[in-house]
């Protein structure tokens, strides 16, 4: 199953809120508002500023502040900031893989990988705060095939 790390929910679901306010916020602020437990956040947002994703404020009146809109950081960013780079498989783009020689298949989950990166760099944070990421499933796909993305 396809499943992204809490880590990467819990810095989905804080950016968003910091997209919602205008002032700096600080992990605790955020902790609260959020339901996640502050050492957590502040874990999330320290990794999120090292990637230039927030940018953060030291002194009385610190703490964190989005780098970009909402409209301009997308799922993937958050993925690969958290979790680092998106890979389906070992193989991917080349990756060391212990059955290549029996497999037949080398190269081929490039073309997934690809897919399923293009499909999640699609979508910004904006689309998921708004709910207007739409279903891009074919007709007669099964609904569920890929199972849950994030649960925020």
């Amino acid at each position: 199953m396809l499943k992204l790390s809490k880590l990467t929910d819990y810095a989905v679901v804080a950016l968003v809120r910091l997209g919602q306010k205008e002032e700096v916020t600080t992990s605790p602020v955020l902790s609260r508002s959020t339901g996640i437990p502050e050492p957590t956040i502040a874990k999330v947002l320290k990794v999120l500023a090292a990637q230039g994703i927030v940018i953060s404020q030291r002194g009385a009146r610190g703490g964190y502040r989005l780098a970009r809109p909402l409209a301009q950081i997308s799922v993937a960013a958050v993925i690969q900031a958290i979790d680092g780079p998106i890979s389906l498989t070992t193989c991917v783009d080349g990756g060391e893989c212990d059955a290549r020689s029996k497999c037949g298949l080398v190269g081929q989950w490039d073309a997934v990988n690809g897919a399923i990166l293009d499909a999640l760099s699609s979508i910004s944070l904006s689309d998921m705060q708004n709910h207007t990421v739409t279903s891009r499933r074919a007709p007669d796909a099964p609904s569920a095939a890929l199972g849950p993305l994030a649960t925020a």
